[in-house]
């Protein structure tokens, strides 16, 4: 009976294991969608008919054609955001539009309008790059974070309120004329798991919206996305500035590994603009890198200035914004070229999935993408639903973390115990009037140095009970550690000093425990040494 009521509510149904496109692979500029008045959806770098079934439809189906007709199934093939070229619109086929008309499916359409954020203060609530597009209904980034990608349009048609896990290492054609037309831009869709997948696509729109980037490239690591970055931005022989502060991994590859192609590099203070501009008169620099804030000592660069100079000189600029989030700091607006994360830390946000990602022009972020697809390192969907999942609550846990770290930066500043603070909150930070001028928020992670020795130190830290020791940061739970000994204790302690990285340090990262919880143990621990 159900069947049979079935087809008389949709008579012409047929299950299609891909609807077919014609036309070209499109390429758009930053925005979440662009509303063309028509039945097409075109999203920031990704361009597909979003599909929506009539009301009631899945009801009206069986179980066993749900199974048999997922709404995956149904329109699976998403654009190739990964397209280098600068194509139109994908358009259905005439046939392909007669089968969707006749069971009743809807694109997107002409009640999503567009509004353009531009030229908005740093200081603003929400500080977007010129020229992205939002949906009209959204105001904040938290919404967006919650939005981009998928209600804002999406490519995989479900009427799941989660992004579905698509787990494929291949996608099929049809017939061999199909292949033709997707090798040459006038298909949408994938061929091989290394060069995209649906899920982890919706990831980098979502990223992309959030950081008014027109293109993002999500990865398997924070470190994969810089390494891969510098392989592909960087000739060989080429030269680049960096700071002194910053992950030692970071560092490590610079010293190591890009030496080995003839790639230099100078060394600045993060706060040495005299330094950079000599670099800059002295040396052809292709790139600027930094941290913004640094690791571990949260030194912030002054990204518009230092962004100024090196265009002047035609360097461009690469900022590492993984400690201040996209919802403190929008680097792409402040004039750097491209931003990126260890999507591991506050992006994912539960300790619980690794990722990199790079947002930028879709010019530069193809010429890394092209890179990647030779080298791998390519994100599983699964971990890219972590992260999708894990952005969905990214404003609630920053504003969480921001007020608590700063809280306790002030209490610990105050503390006899405790020697200096390292937070780009408090006036006492050496760029204090950089971090306010160009961030929202100053993050979630606090460094200090304890008055006592390497033991003194670890005892202060076995004395916590909220925090767990380990590396990383940006998670639900608070973490501490000691980085003499976490990521230092190869080295003497006289070659630790040289990095700035002595005995008595602790780095902090506030999760979004109570504050009162947090600020009591951590002055029960204080209290113990």
């Amino acid at each position: 009976m159900a069947v049979s009521s079935y087809a008389r509510a949709f008579p012409s149904f047929e299950c299609r294991s891909e609807p077919d496109f014609s036309g070209s692979l499109p390429h758009t500029n930053a925005g979440v969608r662009a509303n063309t008045g028509s039945s097409r959806s075109q999203v920031n770098g990704l361009s597909s008919l979003i599909f929506r079934f009539p009301p009631n439809f899945v009801r009206q189906l069986s179980i066993k054609a749900r199974r048999n007709c997922s709404n995956i199934g149904v329109a699976q093939v998403v654009a190739a955001s990964w397209s280098n070229n600068n194509h139109g619109v994908n358009e259905f086929d005439s046939s392909a539009s007669a089968a969707v008309t006749s069971i009743g499916i809807t694109t997107a359409g002409d009640e999503d309008e567009v509004a353009v954020v531009e030229n908005v203060d740093c200081n603003d609530k929400n500080v977007q790059s010129k020229g992205v597009k939002y949906a009209s209904f959204l105001n904040s980034d938290g919404s967006v974070a919650i939005h981009g990608g998928e209600r804002l349009g999406r490519g995989i048609v479900t009427d799941a309120i989660t992004t579905p896990v698509v787990n494929t290492s291949a996608y099929f054609f049809n017939k061999t004329s199909d292949l033709i037309d997707f090798k040459e831009k006038r298909r949408a869709s994938f061929e091989y798991g290394r060069y995209g997948n649906p899920t982890t696509v919706v990831l980098e729109e979502k990223i992309s919206a959030l950081e008014g980037a027109e293109s993002t490239l999500i990865m398997a690591s924070g470190m994969c996305a810089s390494t891969v970055m510098f392989l592909a931005l960087v000739p060989a022989g080429g030269h680049i500035v960096t700071t002194t502060d910053c992950y030692r991994k970071t560092r490590i590859f610079i010293e190591t590994i890009l030496p080995k192609m003839g790639i230099t590099a100078t060394v600045i203070d993060p706060a040495d603009i005299g330094a950079l501009a000599l670099a800059l008169n002295q040396k052809k620099v292709d790139l600027f890198f930094t941290e913004s804030p640094t690791n571990p000592f949260l030194r912030c660069v002054d990204i518009e200035l230092v962004s100024e100079l090196c265009h002047e000189k035609g360097a461009l600029v690469c900022i590492d914004g993984t400690f201040a989030t996209p919802l403190n700091q929008k680097a792409l607006a402040l004039g750097a070229d491209l931003v990126l994360h260890s999507a591991t830390k506050f992006l994912g946000g539960h300790n619980d999935v690794l990722a990199g990602c790079i947002s930028g022009p879709q010019e530069l972020v193809s010429v890394i993408r092209n890179l990647h697809h030779i080298l791998g390192g390519a994100l599983n969907p699964n971990a890219a639903y972590l992260i999708i999942r894990g952005m969905k609550t990214l404003h609630l846990r920053v504003q969480q973390q921001n007020s608590t770290a700063l809280r306790m930066a002030e209490i610990l500043e105050a503390h006899p115990k405790v020697k200096h603070v390292y937070y780009p909150g408090l006036p006492s930070h050496p760029e204090y009037h950089i971090a306010k001028k160009q961030m929202t928020g100053f993050g979630g992670v606090v460094s200090f140095e304890v008055d006592g020795d390497l033991l003194t130190t670890a005892k202060f830290v076995d004395a916590l009970r909220i925090p767990y020791i380990a590396p990383s940061f940006g998670g639900c739970e608070s973490i501490v550690d000691q980085p003499a000994i976490m990521s230092y204790w190869d080295l003497s302690q006289s070659d630790r000093a040289k990095y700035g990285i002595m005995d008595n340090l602790v780095r902090f990262s506030f999760g979004v425990e109570d504050f009162e919880d947090v600020k009591a143990d951590v002055l029960q621990a204080l209290e113990a040494i």
